[in-house]
């Protein structure tokens, strides 16, 4: 498609998760340090919040990428929509197990000798929960128990959940759940001037040699997505395709307002203008 007028190696605005295009802005670095700080330090328990599309899921890709599997035995959830056995299930399942048992009792013991192995062999236990704010009830109280897994004053199971918003409200109405969160972060948008390298950087990994993107166009993209960025990768991928089409040589305030314009759905409602004052920081 758009590669080749562009000098693109690859597409640089997927949504999909890649851990190519990981850009540490400020938020990012601060929630990677917290997470990271509670796994190794063992503390118990972590949450990490934010809105769609700021890329919580990303993060949570690149900590367990980044942890040395010698020593950390990790066990993600991207669907906590179960039953409570069946949860439990995709616990083990998830940390490599294949249990054959419907007994939630003989469950939770092949879960725990699987936890007093790990600490036998010096590995922590982690458990990622993605989407956590999609648990039942039932099944949070399954993960607060979970936490009660102790020996010699150490958490033989550190628990991440990972969720939008909501999630701290869920958390905070189950005290004895959030009393034991001891580290928390939300991940928030990117700023203005963050947004312009967020997307300079994508493109660079992607191959772009010049500059594609004109100070004015960033202002426009970040009063559409204020600093989401997946709102940003959605616009300004359908920028990258319209210059194409029109044979831009960069993409201006006018293709982005097409681009705008042309992947508007009935009923959206328009972006609030942002302050031309912050706006006019973009691009420098």
């Amino acid at each position: 498609m758009y590669l080749e007028h562009w000098g693109l190696e690859t597409f640089p605005y997927e949504i999909v998760p890649d851990l190519k295009f990981i850009y540490h802005s400020g938020h990012w670095r601060e929630a990677m340090t917290r997470m990271m700080y509670a796994i190794q330090r063992r503390k118990g328990a972590a949450m990490l919040t934010g809105d769609v599309g700021c890329g919580k899921t990303t993060l949570s890709r690149a900590l367990i990428r980044d942890l040395p599997q010698k020593d950390y035995h990790v066990g993600l959830i991207t669907n906590p929509m179960l039953e409570p056995i069946e949860f439990i299930r995709e616990i083990l399942y998830q940390f490599g197990l294949d249990p054959a048992s419907h007994s939630k009792h003989e469950l939770l013991g092949e879960l725990g000798g699987m936890m007093m192995k790990d600490f036998k062999e010096n590995r922590t236990t982690i458990l990622v929960i993605d989407e956590a704010q999609l648990l039942s009830p039932v099944n949070f109280e399954e993960v607060r128990l979970l936490l009660n897994y102790q020996f010699n004053d150490r958490f033989l199971l550190n628990l991440l959940l990972i969720g939008q918003p909501e999630l701290r409200g869920i958390v905070r109405r189950i005290e004895q759940l959030d009393s034991r969160i001891a580290v928390r972060y939300h991940l928030g948008p990117l700023a203005p001037e963050e947004m312009a390298q967020y997307v300079r950087f994508r493109l660079g990994r992607a191959g772009a040699t010049r500059e594609i993107f004109t100070p004015d166009a960033f202002e426009e993209i970040y009063r559409q997505t204020r600093g989401v960025p997946r709102r940003v990768n959605n616009l300004c991928d359908m920028c990258l395709l319209i210059g194409f089409g029109i044979q831009a040589e960069a993409i201006d305030a006018a293709v982005v307002r097409k681009a705008i314009e042309d992947t508007a759905m009935p009923g959206d409602e328009p972006a609030e203008a942002e302050p031309r004052q912050e706006a006019a920081k973009l691009g420098g």
